[in-house]
């Protein structure tokens, strides 16, 4: 017993030291990091004058998703990558008109080789604060070994487009291809019971189908080929080509790469795409006879975006007025709750848009939604803080970003003014209803659910059969929620339910097609929807910025310790996951929206378009 007790004792006694030591560690990083930020507060990034690079390594997005920053220090000092790195619009925006106006840069370099899939508008904002720069008679050289269809849509707004001699370049044009699971379920013997509204409300199509249906097939072709020929329109002109021989050229690519004997850099520059193909050392050098070389880094002079970006928040000007327009994003799949950034709650979204009417300062609101729509019941929750707004006397105008469909579009609605990008996919006006039970699988395996209740709705379960008056009941759910969808739109967009009807359906539109339909009022970017929310105020001198849930002290604390701390630690290059094909296909199932979605709506009403987000 002795011996046991010596053993149990030297164990405690280990594992106390080991915790104490960790504090400790923890303790002492945090001194330093406190150090760090006193000690550097007046300190940037130091340059003197060069290139700007645009090194994009992420995907654009309208709002980040919230990182605690103690998390996030970890991460980075363990040396472990962001797996779905983001990067705000509002800064790369921020980033280039600042640079125009800086002296001390004088050029631009993209480098969007490692830019993630971003969506068209954000790309369009993107190419207008280029086109401004390119106005200070400064010259845009786009960079890259390889480019995708969003990288190559930012190099085509370059002066000079430069590609790597054994590099790639092809344009494959808009799909939408959704994965399908009826067979699945009834091999696991699970039912999937189903209400909808609207011919075309194929989000529930993959629980249902093996196969897209002819609705969903026509109406997302034509979405499909709005943004294609915007695509298009703006490559071509931004290159000088003419629009149908590139989209001829597109067709004809593996008749064009034989005649090219395969080399698919030579075509690039042949269809007119770059402009020359270089290595990385003639890159290197045609970059720095333009603004100079720096023999202590044997590049060319530059400064890079995340460093710049710093500089710019440095250098920000005080407000020119007490009058704000309010920005307040929308960003992802709406959801019930509270919900961190980067998400939509239905609580904490309609709480911010409270948050914009109780401030004094703040005369009028812009939406900025990116949402493929959610819950039906946390999109009215929101809706009803809009309408709140108005009551008291503050616009809001909707700002429609790459998607504002279904629950997106029903935020939008009750808008004063609600402006898109051509590029926007929205409507999708139409409610889904879904519950799963899975007494089938259950019984397969020996499992019974038995019992009695005082009415036939009581001891609901997924373990046993949906029950007869359940369904109708939900069924007519649906219906009215429709009902109501069409009724939103109709009062505010001054249309009667029957035209509403007529392109709701759930049938999703290009922003473009929408301003036809009336179901937009103008196209238009961010600035666009300022400037009109300003105007509906009746605002001459005014400022913007978005609203957000004010910092707690332990998050200032924090995030001015490892914000700072972070600094000290050295970069990390991003590696390869080293998944294979199979792998890598497995994870993107298991990611697939209709299997990853929070069906949370207590209703089971959904206003949610899954194909939007393909």
């Amino acid at each position: 017993m002795t011996l046991i007790r010596r053993f149990f004792q030297l164990c405690w006694r280990t594992l106390n030291w080991v915790r104490k030591a960790l504090i400790n560690i923890v303790f002492l990083v945090i001194v330093i990091g406190f150090i760090v930020a006193i000690s550097s507060q007046d300190k940037g990034p130091q340059f003197e004058e060069g290139a700007l690079v645009l090194s994009l390594d992420g995907r654009i997005v309208e709002q980040t998703r919230a990182i605690d920053p103690m998390a996030q220090f970890f991460q980075e000092a363990l040396g472990s990558k962001d797996e779905e790195p983001e990067i705000l619009l509002a800064d790369v925006v921020r980033v280039i008109e600042s640079a125009r106006h800086d002296k001390r840069i004088t050029a631009l370099v993209i480098d969007a080789s490692q830019m993630r899939p971003s969506g068209l508008s954000k790309l369009r904002e993107i190419s207008t604060a280029l086109e401004q720069f390119k106005k200070a008679d400064k010259p845009v050289i786009s960079i890259g070994d390889w480019y995708s269809q969003d990288q190559y849509y930012l190099a085509s707004q370059a002066d000079s487009v430069l590609m790597n001699p054994n590099g790639m370049l092809m344009l494959e044009g808009y799909g939408s291809y959704q994965l399908f699971f009826k067979s699945m379920l009834e091999k696991l013997k699970i039912n999937t019971h189903v209400f909808r509204v609207g011919t075309f409300k194929s989000a529930v199509e993959p629980f249902i189908r093996d196969d897209m249906s002819d609705e969903a097939r026509l109406a997302n072709q034509v979405w499909l080929n709005d943004l294609w020929q915007i695509y298009l329109s703006d490559v071509s002109t931004s290159r000088g080509l003419a629009k149908e021989e590139l989209e001829q050229s597109i067709h004809n690519y593996a008749k064009l790469m034989e005649q090219h004997n395969g080399d698919t850099g030579q075509l690039a520059l042949a269809m007119g795409l770059v402009d020359e193909l270089t290595t990385r050392p003639q890159m290197r050098k045609f970059v720095g006879d333009l603004v100079g070389f720096d023999e202590e880094h044997k590049s060319f002079k530059q400064i890079h975006f995340s460093d710049y970006l710093d500089i710019t928040k440095l250098d920000i000007q005080p407000p020119i007025a007490q009058d704000k327009v309010g920005i307040v994003v929308a960003k992802g799949t709406i959801l019930n709750g509270n919900q961190p950034a980067g998400t939509i709650g239905g609580d904490s979204t309609a709480r911010l848009l409270r948050q914009a009417r109780l401030d004094d300062d703040v005369k009028a609101v812009v939406l900025r939604i990116d949402s493929p729509g959610g819950s039906a019941f946390a999109s009215d929750i929101i809706r009803e803080q809009i309408e709140e707004l108005k009551k008291a006397g503050k616009p809001v105008v909707a700002s429609m970003s790459s998607t504002a469909a279904s629950g997106g579009y029903w935020i939008a609605a009750p808008a004063d003014k609600i402006i898109a990008s051509p590029a926007t996919i929205t409507g999708s006006i139409g409610i889904f209803g879904m519950l799963t039970t899975f007494e089938n699988s259950l019984d397969h395996i020996g499992v019974h659910a038995d019992g009695v209740g005082t009415t036939p709705l009581a001891g609901f379960s997924p373990a046993r059969p949906l029950d007869e008056t359940f369904e109708r009941i939900i069924q007519q759910s649906i219906e009215h929620g429709y009902q109501q969808f069409l009724e939103l739109v109709a009062s505010n967009r001054e249309m009667t339910v029957e035209q509403v009807d007529e392109v709701a359906q759930g049938r999703v539109w290009s922003g473009m097609r929408a301003k036809e339909l009336g179901l937009v009022d103008e196209l238009g970017d961010l600035n666009a929807a300022i400037t009109a929310a300003a105007e509906l105020a009746g605002l001459e001198k005014y400022d913007s910025s978005v609203v957000e849930k004010p910092l707690s002290e332990r998050d200032k604390l924090l995030q001015a310790i490892f914000g700072q701390a972070q600094a000290m630690l050295p970069a990390h290059t991003a590696q390869s996951d080293g998944l294979s094909p199979l792998l890598k296909f497995a994870k993107q199932v298991l990611a697939h929206p209709a299997l990853t979605a929070q069906w949370d709506d207590p209703g089971h009403t959904y206003a949610l378009c899954l194909q939007c987000g393909s």
